[in-house]
């Protein structure tokens, strides 16, 4: 139990080390860009008529004369204690503008997350079990085609289909527009949601496929397989008490390590389908040049895909005591 402790205490710091990282890189990347701090966020016309003593004002509130190392710990300390600063678009607290959006995206990033391992994990057992037929070779050929198919590309068809051609679906947005939030059922989040939702479940299956379907065929090449065949054993005793026990964990924690892709993903998904999510906050920051709201995005984003990837090296260690082990020894 000790060493377990260890072994996730040494995870946890890791990622932290690694929130680290992506903080100083994007400060770092932001101030060696050409934009100016004082242009960005007062405009070029207002401060042509500003005076001299309010412009010195000005630099010395957003540290134009600060070495980039105080700004950084500056902003730093600041973020740790929960204060991002202020959007300069939307004219609110960074962490309100983060928390409506991420409110949004995670609607959408959940419900595609949660769909695409369910119908990758099925899709596997199927190809697996049906090895070398015509099932595994459609399934397969499927999973295929769409690793390689841009989530935007498949974005704009199932777009052109579902919304302009039939008319089933919205074409954008996150809600009907010109209705009031008090008028916005959950029926009307939903029908807005489905298109977002269904092409990042799309592009997130074929892993989860392929991977079930390399463990099912090592599963039903197992001897307690064979055994269980020479038993009599009918199918679904088999999957219950042979396949799904042996397999299920492994597509799990390579379902939270498919939390980068599906954010990942999102981003241009929410641009296309104009959803007004996280991933779209992000690119109008960056369009933008509101350095409190993208920098804040940034280290948010992160700590959402390091947090999946920490769930599933926490899970591989459970599934298989010897990687805790290893490491601990390292």
């Amino acid at each position: 139990m000790k060493g377990y402790g260890i072994w996730v205490g040494k995870n946890i710091i890791r990622m932290l080390l690694l929130l680290l990282g992506v903080s100083i890189a994007a400060f770092v990347l932001v101030s060696v860009s050409p934009m100016d701090p004082l242009q960005a966020n007062v405009g070029q016309v207002a401060l042509g008529s500003m005076s001299h003593e309010q412009i010195a004002r000005l630099e010395e509130y957003w540290g134009v004369g600060r070495s980039p190392f105080e700004r950084y710990f500056s902003w730093a300390g600041d973020f740790v204690r929960g204060d991002m600063g202020v959007s300069l678009l939307y004219r609110q607290e960074v962490a309100h503008v983060i928390g409506v959006k991420l409110v949004n995206s995670l609607w959408l990033m959940v419900t595609a997350w949660v769909l695409s391992g369910l119908g990758g994990f099925a899709l596997g057992i199927v190809a697996g079990w049906n090895r070398g037929r015509w099932p595994d070779k459609l399934i397969k050929g499927y999973s295929l085609l769409i690793a390689s198919t841009p989530a935007f590309w498949l974005a704009l068809v199932l777009l052109m289909v579902f919304a302009v051609w039939l008319g089933w679906l919205p074409v954008g947005l996150s809600v009907p527009i010109g209705v009031e939030a008090s008028g916005v059922t959950l029926l009307d989040r939903v029908r807005h949601a489905i298109l977002p939702a269904l092409t990042l479940s799309i592009t997130g299956v074929s892993n989860i496929a392929l991977h079930t379907r390399e463990k099912m065929i090592e599963v039903m090449e197992s001897d307690y397989m064979l055994f269980a065949r020479a038993r009599g054993e009918s199918v679904w005793s088999m999957l219950k008490n042979h396949v799904l026990r042996n397999i299920s964990l492994p597509a799990l924690t390579l379902q939270f390590a498919s939390i980068s892709e599906i954010f990942g993903g999102s981003v241009l998904v929410e641009q296309i389908f104009s959803y007004p999510g996280l991933g779209q906050a992000a690119v109008t920051a960056g369009l933008g040049s509101d350095v409190p709201l993208l920098l804040g995005i940034t280290v948010i984003s992160a700590a959402i895909v390091f947090g999946g990837n920490l769930t599933a090296n926490l899970l591989y260690g459970i599934i298989d005591p010897r990687i805790r082990k290893g490491a601990t020894k390292q």
